[in-house]
């Protein structure tokens, strides 16, 4: 998941909190993945305030008992740094949200993606991974295991509060 719509300045980039409209999208998105009963048990986002701020946002859909890792490496992180993120998943989880933000994001979607997947899903990810974007995966191997093309693609939603 990338982060939702964030103000453009803060004293620093990390701590650049949401735009209204993105607390409203992020919001969405947890009651989107509630209505799909896609509920994480383990949640890694960076540790920019505007990733904080979109799980706060929509975790309140999505109940209380998730595991939540804030991750400062996860914030700077190339794709194949954040997938290594991804590898060090305990072993005991079985639904993990990444939010993050772009390019990487939206790279790691593309690097996962097996192109196996759902058609529709596929044909909106390549059109680009905007503001509380989520693409959602399944996933048959170890964590551990992760390689890129092993992951399908199930969905890929845009959330926006209406």
């Amino acid at each position: 998941m990338r982060h939702a719509k964030a103000i453009g300045f803060a004293a620093s980039d990390r701590e650049r909190d949401l735009e209204p409209s993105g607390r409203r999208d992020a919001a969405a998105a947890g009651k989107w993945m509630a209505t799909k009963e896609i509920r994480p048990d383990h949640v890694l986002h960076s540790s920019a305030l505007r990733t904080t701020s979109t799980w706060q946002e929509a975790s309140r859909a999505l109940g209380e008992d998730i595991r939540v890792e804030s991750s400062s490496a996860l914030y700077a992180a190339e794709p194949e740094a954040a997938l290594d993120l991804i590898r060090s998943t305990p072993d005991d989880v079985r639904r993990l949200l990444v939010i993050g933000h772009n390019p990487t994001i939206g790279m790691l979607a593309q690097l996962l993606d097996d192109g196996e997947g759902d058609d529709e899903a596929a044909a909106g990810m390549i059109t680009g991974f905007p503001t509380c974007a989520l693409a959602v995966f399944d996933i048959t191997v170890d964590w551990a295991d992760i390689a890129p093309g092993d992951l399908r693609l199930r969905d890929f939603h845009v959330s926006r509060a209406e």
